[in-house]
């Protein structure tokens, strides 16, 4: 066999395999676009005009209508605040627990690494009513901290489990140099340990994030306050059988969708490695 002719066959796979990902990647996008066709569009051009046509003129006048809608100032700190303060807690629990696991092999740590593994197995919503039930007899209903501890006792499960499969790819030669060197545990966890582990941190930041970022069940369930919910429940709202504003609400979508993307753009780069690393073995 001519190295021409399996060389021929190795593009004409690649290629295949590029129009692949194109084609799904443009079924991906599009119903991204429509809803972003559609809130720009006017009412009578959403219920009468053709679903897929472009608007006659550009209606930003339904983003306006969207971040008055959604109480934007209000709604988009609570969602925020409860994101970056779970995700970074979860970030350290997380990491600090996989560093444990995977550095011990003592019947404790491999039954808290069995531990964990249970928790993923059990979907939080068959655990609404018990988790209400402490949050209220704690008294952690209606307030910011026990929404996020909340989020941080049912994201810890699956994060564990992440991080304790990139931690054993690290090696353990360069924590030993570190405590040769007179570092304490502190140290070579937060100088050695840490930095190695950004493309996992990134790929659980990314992850966790989403999953908070438009969490509505949760946020539902633990506040009744208006000062206190997030975007996802006034967005709810919108589409209620009171309302018929649904331009608004692809709006609505479409603001509540852009910074959680921005996210994602942001931290790309590092999310593809912590993706493809866990296939690597070395």
């Amino acid at each position: 066999m001519s190295r021409h002719g399996a060389g021929g066959r190795t593009l004409a796979g690649r290629a295949a395999i590029q129009l692949m990902m194109t084609i799904v990647a443009a079924l991906t996008l599009l119903p991204v676009l429509e809803v972003v066709n559609l809130s720009l569009k006017t009412k009578k051009e959403l219920y009468v005009g053709d679903p897929l046509a472009l608007p006659q003129r550009p209606m930003w006048e339904n983003y306006a209508t969207a971040f008055a809608r959604l109480k934007i100032g209000t709604t988009f700190f609570n969602t925020f605040f409860y994101t970056a303060a779970s995700v970074a807690a979860i970030a350290i629990l997380a990491s600090a627990a996989a560093w444990a696991i995977a550095r011990n092999k003592s019947r404790f740590f491999r039954f808290s690494y069995i531990y964990f593994m249970i928790g993923i197995l059990i979907p939080f919503q068959a655990l609404f009513l018990p988790i209400y039930t402490i949050g209220f007899t704690l008294r952690l209903t209606n307030t910011r901290y026990g929404i996020i501890l909340m989020y941080i006792a049912v994201g810890l499960s699956f994060c564990v489990f992440l991080m304790t499969s990139f931690m054993t790819q690290v090696p353990v030669e360069l924590e030993e140099a570190a405590r040769m060197d007179g570092c304490s545990i502190y140290r070579v966890f937060a100088s050695v340990v840490l930095p190695l582990l950004k493309p996992a941190l990134a790929t659980l930041v990314i992850l966790q994030s989403f999953n908070t970022w438009n969490d509505y069940l949760m946020a539902s369930l633990f506040v009744s306050e208006t000062r206190l919910k997030t975007m996802t429940v006034f967005l709810q709202q919108l589409f209620s059988t009171t309302s018929q504003d649904y331009t608004s609400a692809m709006a609505a979508i479409v603001i509540l969708f852009a910074p959680i993307m921005t996210l994602f753009v942001a931290l790309q780069k590092y999310f593809i490695k912590g993706i493809t690393a866990g296939a690597v073995k070395g």
